[in-house]
């Protein structure tokens, strides 16, 4: 059920023969959101020769590109296929080229528009999103040190923490393992922990360290 995706908006650029490709990437989750980045980008370079673009997002399952007048197959295409095979999804890759005078041919370009997506693709933080649960945890001080040595075993995050008259830890924990992981907090605090359920929704998990 999990999904990779992007933090926020990222570019890269290099040169190839003369022809400047600047590759910009950015986390949409509509396709208005989509058509909305590619337009900005070809406001900011209406100079540019080409501005080709390649999105996919996960409402409908819908993936599109364009060439925008180069050959066809040699720019959009490419671009989608990095996404795909980098498994990312609500993310849109524009790729801006200057010409510079100089023909790369077919495979130049499919290999020139490849590399820009990955550029951008590479400066931009991937984000693990993951089905979970949000769980409020309350305990009395006597059994917080057993509770916090077992999170780790369950792979879970830590939300936010509170120590006043009782321990409460707000925390997530991967929907697959929520059963696991409540059983085991009955059983270490002999049924005297208070757990709230706060509901199932997509969270990065890419920082927990398997």
């Amino acid at each position: 059920m999990n999904y990779f995706t992007i933090s926020e908006k990222a570019e890269d650029s290099f040169i190839e023969k003369k022809s400047e490709f600047i590759g910009y990437i950015a986390p949409v989750s509509t396709n208005d959101e989509a058509v909305e980045f590619v337009n900005s980008v070809k406001a900011r370079h209406r100079k540019a020769k080409h501005n080709v673009y390649a999105y996919i997002l996960r409402q409908d399952n819908i993936s599109r590109y364009s060439d925008d007048g180069e050959p066809q197959g040699t720019a959009g295409v490419p671009v989608l296929d990095v996404l795909q095979k980098r498994g990312l999804t609500d993310v849109c890759v524009v790729v801006t080229r200057y010409f510079g005078g100089i023909l790369l041919g077919g495979g130049g370009l499919v290999r020139a528009y490849s590399h820009a997506a990955s550029l951008a693709c590479d400066a931009a933080h991937i984000m693990n999103m993951c089905l979970c649960h949000r769980l409020k945890i309350v305990s009395d001080y006597g059994m917080y040190g057993k509770i916090s040595y077992i999170l780790p075993n369950f792979e879970t995050i830590t939300v936010s923490s509170d120590f006043s008259d009782d321990v409460t830890l707000e925390i997530l924990v991967l929907s697959e393992k929520l059963d696991a992981l409540k059983n085991e907090l009955i059983e270490i605090t002999n049924a005297s922990v208070e757990i709230v359920d706060c509901g199932e929704l997509f969270e990065d998990f890419s920082s927990v360290k398997k």
